[in-house]
């Protein structure tokens, strides 16, 4: 899986979105809700964050888009 600025993925009751992805360095955000910009910022290294993804599941477009609140 090639990661991507912008991807949204799922792990336990947490959603985690790519803001930023450099060649060594990914910036994210952590949310309680896929459609929701509210969350706390984090930086890491591109190896802890994809050991951080290890279980985790990748949302798609559809996904997403059930997720929003009516």
């Amino acid at each position: 899986m090639k990661l991507q600025q912008s991807q949204i993925w799922k792990q336990g009751d947490q959603f985690i979105r790519i803001v930023k992805l450099e060649r060594l360095a990914v910036e994210y955000k952590t949310m309680t809700s896929a459609n929701t910009k509210k969350g706390t910022h984090h930086q890491t290294s591109k190896k802890d964050f994809c050991r951080l993804l290890k279980g985790a599941k990748l949302l798609t477009d559809v996904e997403i888009f059930l997720a929003l609140p009516d």
